[in-house]
């Protein structure tokens, strides 16, 4: 399976992807929302545990590529995620530190949000990150999100959750057709 947006391929990720994923989940500043940044294991663990998900759930967090160049500059997708108690679609993402701030997060959520709402039955899709993690809270907002509340949690200390819901997505993609704006 493969997403492709104007800038950008989303694909399945292999363990051939360990050595260009590792200076995205094993770099502390990109990392500096979780509890540690990455180590080589727990970088090979990240595509493993993907890869049950595709087979599993049909889905997962699926490798973010340059399409000009192939490159691999990080991950986003869906996956069903504890979100304070609930087990719910979430759409996360981790882009390299040297590609941030280019609009590479928003351009592959945008996609994964509808990829998600045209081919499963999710009336909502979610996304939480830890409350200080502005960056990621922008991101979710960039895709027509809106905050829906903060829980205490153990990892994060507090969590920020955002929403949209599949009626929202249908009237944002209505008005985007009917002013010319598109996709």
């Amino acid at each position: 399976m493969v997403l492709e947006t104007k800038r950008l391929l989303l694909r399945e990720m292999t363990q051939d992807d360990y050595a260009a994923l590792l200076p995205v989940l094993g770099d502390p500043e990109t990392m500096r929302h979780y509890p540690t940044a990455f180590d080589g294991q727990r970088v090979k663990d990240w595509i493993e545990r993907n890869r049950n998900r595709y087979r599993k759930d049909g889905f997962g967090l699926w490798a973010v590529c340059l399409k000009e160049t192939g490159e691999l500059i990080g991950d986003c997708g869906l996956t069903l995620q504890n979100i304070n108690g609930e087990i719910l679609p979430e759409i996360g993402y981790h882009i390299r530190r040297d590609c941030q701030q280019k609009g590479y997060a928003c351009e592959a959520a945008k996609a994964v949000r509808n990829w998600a709402f045209s081919n499963t039955d999710f009336p909502t899709l979610y996304s939480c990150c830890k409350y200080t993690n502005v960056p990621s809270v922008k991101t979710a907002e960039s895709i027509g999100m809106r905050f829906v509340c903060e829980y205490p949690d153990e990892t994060n200390g507090t969590t920020h959750v955002s929403v949209i819901s599949r009626e929202e997505w249908l009237n944002e993609m209505t008005e985007n057709h009917r002013t010319g704006k598109g996709e």
